[in-house]
Formats: C-alpha cells, sequence, structure tokens
C-alpha cells in the first residue's frame, strides 16, 4: 500500500468516526436539561426554542397552532411553556411540519397522542413512514428509522393548505428541492410573520439533504420567491438560530448563489471534487463554516447539488 493510499484510508477511517459522534452525540442529548425560551414575535404568534429546530405557535382563543415540534421527550416541556404564556387553556389542535427531520417532527407522536392533528406535506408522511438516509451526498449523512404509525401526518398536501385559527389564515405552502423534497413555508399574513423552516438557517453553512431531494437552486429559488411576496418588516423565524429579518434572508441567499457559482466555475473548468477542497475555494466564505457543515462539507453539498450526485447511500429517488 502506498503512502498516498494510507493517507486516504486514514482520512476516511476519520470521517466515519466523526459522523458516528455527531450521531451518538445527538442520541444521548440529556433532554432533561433543555429549556425552552418563549419570544413573542409578533401579536399572537410566539418562538420557541429549545433542542432542534424552532417552533412558530399561534396562540389564541381557538386553541394552538404549532410550527413543527422538536424531539419526543420535549413536549410536555413545550406544553407547559405554551400554557405559561398565559393566553389560553386551550390544546395544541394541529400541528404543521416544515419537513421531514427528527428535530423537527420528533415531537409528532406525543402531540397525536394528546390530540393534535398532524399536517403536512405529502412527502414528509412518505419519508417518515419509509425511513432512509438523509445526507449531503457525502460525508454528512444520518440513518432514520421508519416512524410510528402514530407520529405520521394525518392531513397530507401537495402544493398548499391553510388553516384558519385564531382570526388568522396560516398557510402552509411547499417549496420543492429546498433543503428537502418535502418543505413547506408558513405565513402568518395578519401577523406579518414567516416561518421559513430549514430552508433558512442562521447557524452558517446550510444542510442540505441532497439524498433526500434537496438542492442548492431549490433553496435560493424559494428564497427569492418568498423575499419578493412578503413586506420588508416581516419577522422571520429561522428554522434554527435568532429571530430574523429579511435583510438576513437576502444576505443568506446572496451567500448560496455567489457559493454555487464558484463551484459551478470550477466544474466548469473540470476541476474534481478533491481538487475543490485543495484550493479551498470557500474560503471568501469561511465566516459561515461551522462545527455541523464546515467549508469542506459545503463543497460537497454544492458538488453534488449541482451535478445531481446524491451518493450511493440514497433509497428514496
Amino acid at each position: 500500500m502506498n503512502k498516498i493510499m494510507r493517507i486516504a484510508m486514514i482520512l476516511a477511517v476519520a470521517a466515519t468516526a466523526l459522523l458516528v459522534s455527531r450521531t451518538m452525540s445527538a442520541q444521548q442529548q440529556d433532554f432533561s436539561k433543555v429549556e425552552i425560551k418563549v419570544t413573542k414575535v409578533s401579536g399572537n404568534i410566539y418562538m420557541l426554542e429549545g433542542a432542534g429546530g424552532n417552533i412558530a405557535a399561534s396562540v389564541g382563543e381557538d386553541g394552538i397552532v404549532l410550527i413543527d415540534d422538536q424531539f419526543a421527550p420535549l413536549a410536555e416541556k413545550i406544553q407547559a411553556a405554551l400554557k405559561n404564556i398565559g393566553v389560553t387553556d386551550k390544546p395544541v389542535r394541529f400541528v404543521i411540519n416544515t419537513h421531514y427531520h427528527g428535530d423537527h417532527t420528533g415531537g409528532n407522536e406525543p402531540f397525536n397522542n394528546s390530540g393534535s392533528t398532524i399536517i403536512a406535506h405529502d412527502n414528509v408522511r412518505k419519508r417518515l413512514e419509509s425511513g432512509g438516509t438523509a445526507g449531503n451526498g457525502g460525508s454528512v449523512k444520518v440513518e432514520n428509522k421508519p416512524a410510528p404509525k402514530a407520529a405520521l401526518p394525518i392531513i397530507t398536501f401537495d402544493h398548499d393548505v391553510t388553516v384558519h385559527l385564531n382570526g388568522e389564515d396560516i398557510r402552509a405552502l411547499h417549496f420543492p428541492s429546498g433543503h428537502t423534497d418535502s418543505d413547506s413555508i408558513i405565513f402568518f399574513p395578519k401577523n406579518n410573520v414567516v416561518h421559513l423552516g430549514d430552508d433558512f438557517v442562521r447557524y452558517g453553512f446550510p444542510f442540505i439533504d441532497v439524498a433526500s431531494g434537496g438542492s442548492v437552486q431549490g433553496i435560493i429559488d424559494a428564497m427569492e420567491k418568498t423575499t419578493r411576496q412578503l413586506p420588508g418588516d416581516v419577522k422571520v423565524i429561522p428554522g434554527h438560530g435568532a429571530l430574523s429579518n429579511m435583510d438576513d434572508v437576502r444576505a443568506y441567499t446572496k451567500m448560496l448563489k455567489e457559493t454555487s457559482a464558484v463551484i459551478q466555475k470550477a466544474l466548469d473548468d473540470h476541476k474534481t471534487l478533491d481538487q475543490m477542497k485543495q484550493a479551498k475555494i470557500l474560503a471568501p466564505w469561511e465566516t459561515f463554516s461551522g462545527s455541523f457543515i464546515n467549508s469542506d462539507a459545503f463543497i460537497e453539498t454544492l458538488y453534488n447539488s449541482l451535478t445531481g450526485h446524491k451518493g450511493e447511500f440514497l433509497k428514496h429517488n
């Protein structure tokens, strides 16, 4: 075995160990220490932060509508936080999932068992029901077991659905091939609030689930279309991170377009994936490199998204 092959094997083992470590860390998380932070966004719309994706809540005399529900062990804490808002003692009537990932749908089962109706795009139900592997087509991948029946959405839709509750027309609109192929963006027009799910995050380079039909161009399209139809002063709830505004969304979209263009040029110049990493072609955007999706992982993501390569582990498409 030559030196290059030995180095390649060492790097592969290290990458696998890192992925296993991340997965085990998520599975072993101590949810007993998680606190639910509640922020009033506008009118009767609140944002709840804990572990996993941000939750939006419409809280009023007709009951409660949740957008996403984090992890199952947090359901009681989320219920308690909603009660402490003091607006209503009525239950969570509906939960709308922005996409299928477990940090946004993990609470489906306990909320369903408590009487909530779960609503989501058709592909959320399909992917929860079948299980499979999520990932960026490269070093980032997560195995998902099939969800129990009680965790599956009861009402699904193809393009959009509207829930009329608490004097608000809460509209979920499907945007194909963004973070996943199951994404919905949720609009609260009366309160001038939008929940963008994981099509927009604040932790740096995004995780784009190429293996589950996601694409960088799909996210860019979703952000540009959403930006055009919303008021400039709309309050933006990201899938992860702090409450945001349209300037934040525009800066994020600009980064996606610029980094995509750099990778596309490298592809046009017949550069390999390894050559792109070695050249550190995303160095100008290093501030977006994070512990979850670093620059090399995002190069993989963009490379696989732009070339249509979804990884050998793809099961669904």
